[in-house]
C-alpha cells in the first residue's frame, strides 16, 4: 500500500513537472524558420501558416517586432513573448493568417535612435527618428520581406498589421510613420517615438499598451502618442495598466478583444 502511494506522489509530481515544463518550453515547431536575403543583408524569421493552408489563396499578415532581450542569431528567441499567443487554436480556426516574427541581429534596432546613457549604462536621453532619415536595415528588411510576399499573392495586402513590444513598439511606431499605407492596423505594446511623426499614420487605426509603472520606457511615451493622435481624430484605443511595469505586453495578450480588433480592420 505504501509502494502505491509512493508511486501515485510520484506520478503526481511528474505530471506537474511536465506541465511546468511546457508551460517555460512551448512547442514553437509550428513556426517554420525562414530568412530573407536582400543585397547581402540577412532577416532571420519564424513564420506560421494559416490552418487548412491553400496555396491558391492570400491570407491575413500579422508581423510581430520583439524587444531588445531577444535579439540574436538563433532564430528562435523572438518568440518567447507573443509565439504563443498565436498558436491557440481556437483563435487560429477564427482568423485563419499568417504570423511572421522576424528576429533583429544582436546591437542593432528596428528604427534608427540615438541612446545616451549615464556612467551605470541607464539611458538618460533618447533622440528618435522622423521618419525620412536613412531607415535601419532590419526596419527595411522587415518592410522589403512583406513586399516579396505581396508580390506572390501569398498575403492579402488590405490586411497586413503590425505589433510589437518594447524595442518593437519603437520600431512600430517608426514603420507606421514610414509606411502608413501598408498596414490596416497597428498594436504597440509600451513603445516611444517621435510624437511629431503620428500626423503621417492618423489614418491606421491603432491600439497602445503600457503599464502604468515601466521603469524602463516611460509611460509618456504612449500618452503622448495618444493625445496627439485624439487631436488628429486618429482611431485610437489606449489601454494602460495601473501597477504594471514593463512587461505590460502579458495584459496586452490576455486581452480577448485584441485579435478580433485586428481583423476588424481592412485597408
Amino acid at each position: 500500500m505504501k509502494i502505491l502511494r509512493t508511486l501515485a506522489v510520484l506520478l503526481i509530481v511528474q505530471f506537474f513537472c511536465s506541465y511546468a515544463d511546457a508551460q517555460s518550453n512551448p512547442d514553437f515547431s509550428a513556426y517554420s524558420y525562414e530568412t530573407f536575403i536582400h543585397n547581402g543583408d540577412t532577416l532571420r524569421y519564424r513564420m506560421l501558416q494559416p490552418p487548412g493552408y491553400e496555396s491558391q489563396k492570400s491570407y491575413p499578415l500579422i508581423v510581430f517586432l520583439h524587444g531588445s532581450g531577444e535579439r540574436g542569431t538563433d532564430n528562435a528567441a523572438q518568440l518567447l513573448h507573443g509565439g504563443s499567443l498565436f498558436l491557440k487554436d481556437s483563435l487560429r480556426q477564427r482568423f485563419p493568417a499568417f504570423v511572421i516574427f522576424p528576429q533583429c541581429p544582436p546591437d542593432s534596432m528596428w528604427s534608427s535612435m540615438k541612446v545616451t546613457r549615464d556612467s551605470t549604462g541607464r539611458a538618460i536621453k533618447r533622440e528618435f527618428s522622423d521618419g525620412t532619415d536613412r531607415q535601419s536595415t532590419p526596419g527595411l528588411l522587415v518592410k522589403l520581406l512583406v513586399d516579396s510576399l505581396i508580390k506572390i499573392d501569398k498575403v492579402n495586402s488590405r490586411q497586413i498589421y503590425l505589433g510589437g513590444l518594447s524595442l518593437g513598439g519603437i520600431g512600430t511606431y517608426d514603420l507606421l510613420a514610414r509606411y502608413p499605407k501598408m498596414w490596416a492596423a497597428a498594436f504597440p505594446i509600451c513603445g516611444i517615438g517621435n510624437v511629431n511623426t503620428a500626423v503621417k499614420f492618423a489614418k491606421v487605426p491603432i491600439w497602445i499598451f503600457h503599464g502604468g509603472a515601466d521603469n524602463v520606457v516611460p509611460v509618456s511615451g504612449s500618452r503622448d502618442y495618444v493625445e496627439a493622435l485624439k487631436k488628429l481624430k486618429a482611431d485610437v484605443k489606449y489601454s494602460e495598466y495601473p501597477g504594471v511595469g514593463h512587461n505590460s505586453w502579458d495584459n496586452a495578450f490576455a486581452e480577448p478583444d485584441l485579435l478580433p480588433w485586428l481583423f476588424s480592420h481592412k485597408k
